[in-house]
């Protein structure tokens, strides 16, 4: 049965019905839902907590102590916020501590304002915090997406023992749509192999990300990447819509996508043949459809939220084999599906 919910609050009942019981926040605008929506249901669980920590900075060492202890958690934040976090983020990932991470983005930079955007791309993607490390990046389009991908964000954050990070604009956050939840969603992962739940005549655990030798750094960063080389494999996750002879190829994510997409009928519709790829996963990036559809396409139109960020990312999955060309609205304002065709139209 469909429900009608905010974007906010299905991630956060789906993150409850995959065993998500302890969540640990601090309130800014657009994502604030998602606390006022735990701080009623986690009480009700057994064994669940919600925490406002008295920070951001807080939130997120709070998480790292409880996935220590082998418990699915998440914290949620905006923009600003998250590179507070960013710091035990990098922790976490060289813990090697699944953790599930929610972005729901606003402007920038600084305080910027509580519109929508995109601009936090290369801050997920290309690692917010220090050091050599990657993280899982997790993009909706919908509502029913929040809620299907922060599922899955579990599910990889265990799979790989490492942080994953879900990023969506504040528009996600903030729309109404149906969506269908499964009573349970499975958590049969086994953590006794390293969480930190009392030795009890075992040998003890240790998790740590210090190694004080070079060699030993070096080793351990090496396994860390071998790690990301098989996500990289195994968890590229995109969408094409009416690729099969396009031409003129865009690329947008979330909600600029839907967007795209629609801009995609209006050009068929004027005799140009337009297709959209929609990276599901922003990291590991969908690379191997781009250059796939280079064998035809004419040009690649990048739509984005931001001055231009993925845009990047595209350049260097094609290397020069096709013009990569961009189109942008920042500070709030969304793409029409006019702007984009006429972009468009201005290559064809």
């Amino acid at each position: 049965m469909k429900t009608l919910m905010k974007g906010n609050e299905a991630l956060s009942e789906a993150a409850i019905r995959s065993g998500a019981t302890l969540y640990f926040g601090y309130p800014i605008t657009p994502q604030n839902e998602v606390a006022e929506y735990m701080s009623r249901r986690l009480p009700t669980i057994p064994g669940g907590a919600y925490i406002q920590a008295e920070t951001e900075v807080a939130a997120i060492n709070m998480v790292y102590g409880a996935v220590s202890a082998g418990r699915r958690a998440l914290t949620t934040s905006s923009s600003p916020g998250i590179s507070l976090m960013a710091e035990g983020i990098s922790y976490l990932a060289g813990a090697e501590l699944p953790a599930v991470v929610i972005n729901i983005m606003r402007g920038g930079p600084g305080l910027g304002n509580i519109n929508p955007e995109q601009a936090d791309y290369f801050q997920a993607v290309k690692g917010g915090g220090h050091g050599s490390y990657r993280l899982i990046v997790l993009a909706p389009s919908s509502v029913q997406e929040m809620a299907d991908l922060t599922v899955l964000a579990f599910t990889l954050a265990d799979r790989y023992r490492n942080p994953v990070m879900v990023v969506a604009d504040g528009n996600l956050g903030q729309m109404m749509e149906p969506v269908e939840l499964a009573e349970r969603y499975p958590d049969d992962v086994d953590r006794s192999t390293w969480a930190l739940t009392g030795a009890k005549g075992r040998p003890g655990h240790t998790i740590t990300s210090i190694y004080l030798e070079a060699d030993e750094m070096e080793a351990y960063i090496h396994k860390l990447y071998a790690k990301y080389d098989e996500a990289e494999r195994a968890e590229v996750r995109y969408e094409e819509y009416l690729t099969g002879d396009a031409e003129a190829v865009l690329v947008a994510y979330g909600i600029v996508s839907r967007v795209a997409r629609s801009a995609v009928d209006e050009l068929r519709a004027l005799g140009i043949k337009a297709g959209m790829v929609r990276p599901v996963t922003l990291w590991p990036f969908p690379k191997a459809i781009l250059q796939q559809l280079a064998d035809r396409a004419r040009f690649y139109l990048v739509c984005e939220m931001s001055m231009g960020q993925m845009v990047e990312d595209v350049l260097l999955a094609l290397n020069g084999r096709r013009p990569v060309h961009f189109y942008g609205r920042s500070g709030g304002n969304v793409p029409t599906p006019a702007e984009i065709v006429a972009e468009v139209r201005k290559r064809v």
